[in-house]
């Protein structure tokens, strides 16, 4: 049975925020139709733009054929959050404290606000006059119980009566559960739980709200509940306030440039103490830090580490000291580039500097989408921070997923605790991609494989993707004791005594069946252009147990390239 939890908020919202921030870097007019691309479609579309007839999810082209004028502006989260500071700092004329959900999206808890102004009708006039004067921009204002029915309210520019949220979301599609979600992760989660129900029959929050909570936890889990309680009108924890103070930061200036990594272990741990010392005093904490440098030749290096550390005595010091001291040492060895890249050109440092981010008061932690913060994942953590400690920067790695075709170009892979953006974005266009569901595992090299007809010839895909015949075996590279029978150089099935060269081949195994192949061909203008066919096959070994393989094709060979569940 879920526990009621009802707040009362109040909700800022600015329309079209990522093109109204383009815009105002730009230095456009309102007046200008503008768009803002990201990958294939757009993401943002001005009110001029949308007269004309642009929508939001059109591509490039055909958005330009609607309005041949039309100004193209990138994707800059960065610049979003950023300038929004603005809207913020003039909402906090009228109110004392906001949570900045996302760029565009603001919360104030109502009640007291209300009773200050003197009605939410009054406060929502205030909070729009503030934005207008001191930032220049057009808000919409809205207030209702729990955090779905403000955002709706807000978009609509509407208060909502109190007790009244339910009846209010009934009629909204389930759709409309995305706006609830404050990052791209969550909201991809809602829009697949959004889907599934539509699917169910279940088209609207007054359908969801109706259905027994046990069914919908049974069901669909944590989201689900997630779900079921935004739908009736609940929330899941009040809002955290967002603090006007300025940014927590230390500096440390080298007497002497810096050149040399044996410098650089003292300063790391007097900078990450004095950090520590300054939110301490405020009585703060923060959820990243900002690492910047200077070199010598005056170019600005920056990089930011996650700090989920908690308020463990000493532990943000010592967390920051290993993270300020791989980051410096990577700037003067020329490999701290994003993900693992080559980094600038090494020159020696002159100054170092630390911003605190995302600062909120001691406690005030924010919870995780699905549930609060738990002991196992502080356990974890600490874990993971010693091992770190103890092997090295890429001595932990994260894996995220970033733009690719094939799995493994797909996974990105970072020091833990770093926020290094994938090289290649997800929402680009990538044609012949291997569909989905990817695979559960993907060896670090590929292996290699044979693909044999019905008569035990080698099968080969021509460059016109003809197959010449019907895959019946396939025999894997093998491992565990046939790799103790080849360093004895002995051939584990055929007994052959003598020197092996290659793999050794694991038994064969029947094909139950197949799909493609498919073609993937990349870089043909440079020298490294690869072209691929993808077979998928599901095998059978002898105790009639199926394995799906993705298999590729290339140069003549045969390669397993991932391992389905």
């Amino acid at each position: 049975m879920s526990v009621v939890t009802v707040v009362r908020r109040a909700v800022l919202w600015v329309p079209d925020w990522p093109v109204v921030a383009a815009m105002t870097e730009a230095g456009l007019g309102a007046d200008v139709p503008a768009a803002v691309l990201h990958g294939r479609g757009l993401v943002a579309v001005s009110a001029a733009a949308r007269a004309a007839g642009v929508r939001r999810g059109s591509t490039r082209r055909l958005a330009q054929r609607a309005c041949p004028e039309l100004v193209i502006l990138p994707h800059d989260e960065g610049r979003d959050s950023r300038l929004f500071e603005s809207v913020a700092a003039a909402a906090e004329q009228a109110v004392s404290g906001v949570e900045i959900s996302r760029p565009g999206l603001m919360i104030i808890p109502a009640d007291g606000a209300a009773r200050f102004h003197g009605s939410e009708e009054t406060l929502a006039e205030a909070l729009v006059t503030a934005v207008a004067e001191h930032a220049g921009l057009e808000c919409a204002v809205g207030a209702a119980d729990g955090l779905l029915a403000a955002v709706i309210a807000a978009r609509r520019a509407e208060l909502v009566p109190a007790g009244t949220s339910r009846d209010y979301l009934a009629p909204a599609p389930v759709e409309s559960l995305a706006l609830a979600a404050m990052e791209r992760v969550q909201r991809q989660e809602a829009e697949r739980l959004a889907s599934v129900l539509t699917r169910l029959g279940i088209v609207t929050l007054g359908d969801l709200a109706a259905l027994p909570f046990p069914d919908v936890l049974a069901r669909f889990g944590p989201v689900g509940v997630w779900a079921h309680r935004l739908a009736s009108g609940e929330d899941l924890a009040p809002p955290v306030l967002r603090r006007s103070e300025e940014d927590i930061a230390v500096e440390h200036v080298f007497e002497d440039p810096a050149e040399r990594i044996e410098q650089l272990v003292h300063v790391a741990r007097e900078a990450a103490a004095a950090l520590d010392a300054a939110l301490l005093a405020a009585g703060v904490r923060c959820g990243r830090v900002r690492i910047t440098a200077r070199t010598e030749k005056g170019q600005e290096l920056e990089r930011v580490w996650r700090t989920d550390v908690g308020t463990r005595a000493g532990a943000f010091a010592r967390h920051m000291t290993d993270r300020v001291r791989w980051q410096l040492e990577g700037w003067l060895s020329g490999t701290a580039g994003a993900g693992g890249d080559k980094g600038p050109e090494p020159s020696p440092l002159v100054s170092l500097g630390l911003v605190a981010e995302d600062v909120v008061p001691l406690g005030s932690e924010q919870a995780y989408l699905w549930g609060g913060v738990s002991g196992a994942d502080s356990r974890a953590h600490r874990a993971l921070e010693r091992v770190q400690g103890l092997l090295g920067l890429e001595g932990v790695l994260a894996v995220a997923e970033q733009g690719g075709r094939s799995p493994r170009d797909r996974a990105h892979l970072a020091p833990w605790g770093q926020e290094a953006p994938p090289a290649r974005a997800i929402a680009h266009p990538w044609p012949g991609r291997i569909p989905d569901p990817p695979p559960a595992t993907v060896p670090p090299v590929a292996r290699p494989a044979l693909v044999l007809d019905a008569g035990g010839a080698p099968v080969t895909i021509s460059r016109r993707l003809a197959i010449s015949a019907p895959p019946t075996w396939v025999r894997l590279e093998a491992d565990g004791a046939d790799e103790r029978a080849r360093a004895a150089n002995r051939h584990p099935s055929e007994g052959h005594v003598g020197r092996i060269v290659g793999p050794v081949w694991d038994r064969p195994r029947p094909v139950e069946s197949w799909a493609g192949p498919w073609p993937v061909s990349e870089r043909w203008w440079s020298e490294d252009a690869s072209r691929l066919a993808y077979l998928q096959v599901a095998l059978r070994d002898g105790e009639g147990v199926a394995t799906a393989v993705l298999l590729a094709y290339g140069g003549g060979e045969w390669r397993l390239e991932a391992v389905y569940d």
